[in-house]
């Protein structure tokens, strides 16, 4: 075999390969991007019924301040808890892939959770409040709309945890790693007493 055909045959051996490694690379590169992008709008799932929930509280802050007078202090640490939760939503809604975003959200929510639970306990003390037929409506569609974040959390979760895994096998851990492919964060809620839905009934 001559020379010339020799290396004709290598070289097209060696452009085979490099093909086949061009569409491996490129198939991952665009499998992450995808599984990225899909945490990314379950986060945007989240973030809609957080918006919604941090816009009831004030209204149900309102509604229980008229009966709530001696109560001044648990109705601020609300308002300021949810300020915090909603500034915390924000900075994570600008980029779910950043995990300390994701952590803060996480910290902030907690403390919302547990400045909603004293404030759902002091207000036992006020039957009148309780029978109030807004703070009973109120309280529904707040209870309603923790449920829609916890199902939106765990759709998000199960997303990361399918992006998570991908960036760690062989070979997509290469190209994760080449291409900044950073691990995302989980949205659990850290402190047990906060991972059940608040629950308020009035009737």
């Amino acid at each position: 075999m001559e020379p010339f055909v020799l290396v004709l045959i290598v070289l097209g051996i060696l452009l085979v390969i490099a093909i086949v490694l061009v569409v491996i690379v490129v198939g991952i590169y665009n499998n992450l991007v995808t599984l990225r992008n899909r945490f990314k709008n379950a986060f945007a799932q989240i973030d809609v019924q957080l918006k919604r929930r941090y816009d009831l509280i004030p209204n149900l802050v309102e509604t229980a301040k008229g009966y709530m007078k001696h109560e001044r202090e648990t109705l601020e640490a609300v308002i300021a808890a949810r300020n915090q939760a909603q500034q915390a939503a924000k900075a994570a809604a600008g980029d779910p892939s950043d995990a300390s975003a994701i952590k803060g959200l996480m910290g902030a929510e907690a403390a919302l959770g547990g400045a909603m639970g004293r404030l759902f306990a002091v207000m036992e003390a006020y039957p009148d409040l309780k029978a109030n037929q807004n703070m009973m409506q109120l309280s529904e569609e707040l209870t309603s709309t923790e449920n829609r974040i916890a199902f939106a959390r765990q759709s998000f979760n199960d997303s990361v945890m399918t992006y998570n895994t991908k960036r760690e096998v062989f070979p997509s851990n290469i190209i994760a790693g080449m291409f900044n492919f950073n691990e995302a964060q989980l949205f659990e809620i850290e402190d047990k007493a906060q991972r059940e839905a608040v629950k308020v009934s009035f009737t």
